[in-house]
């Protein structure tokens, strides 16, 4: 097929295909793309709460002595991070779906113009930021119940054991380091 055939004249820049137009009121499947990847993304975060909360029953030992089992405060605790892991992940699924929608139903009002829709941009950069920082604060509350699962699993952090040291430490530095890049992902191309 034709590039010319293909894609609308506005599209078309010096012989290459452009996907983001020059109006500063409108957008592109580029966002669609985005938002599909986030919310996919809070889809896997989703499913590991639940195995977070499936792995964790109440009076389970921990495979190091019984002085370092993990008390039923850990469980409640792992508990309550995992409903708020959960419930920020879902509040950054659905802005980003409500957005997605809002897209998409535009686009279909203007079939002459498929790769872009008119939307309010600010109201586009703030609901992809809100549905960033649901993403983010999931995370941590995630990262803070996988704690939890270690110690129950490996025992407390304060005994000092070097399995349990070792698994956390990953994780902090692993998933903190994650985040730091996806922060400054995220602002950048909100100031940009």
């Amino acid at each position: 097929m034709d590039e010319s055939e293909e894609y609308p004249k506005d599209y078309r820049d010096s012989g290459r295909v452009t996907s983001i137009p020059s109006s500063s009121s409108s957008t592109t499947s580029v966002h669609v793309t985005a938002l599909d990847g986030l919310v996919n993304v809070n889809s896997l975060f989703t499913i590991a709460v639940f195995v977070g909360l499936s792995l964790t029953t109440p009076g389970q030992q921990s495979l190091e002595n019984r002085a370092c089992d993990a008390g039923i405060d850990v469980a409640k605790k792992l508990l309550v991070f995992e409903v708020v892991s959960f419930s920020f992940f879902l509040f950054s699924s659905l802005v980003a779906q409500g957005l997605k929608l809002a897209i998409n139903l535009l686009n279909s009002k203007d079939v002459d113009e498929a790769f872009r829709a008119h939307i309010n941009l600010k109201v586009l950069r703030f609901g992809m930021m809100g549905s960033a920082v649901g993403s983010v604060m999931g995370c941590v509350f995630l990262m803070l119940s996988m704690v939890n699962v270690i110690e129950i699993r490996l025992g407390m952090l304060s005994c000092g054991s070097k399995s349990t040291v070792h698994a956390v430490a990953t994780l902090l530095v692993l998933v903190s380091s994650a985040l730091v890049v996806y922060i400054s992902t995220a602002i950048y191309a909100f100031l940009h």
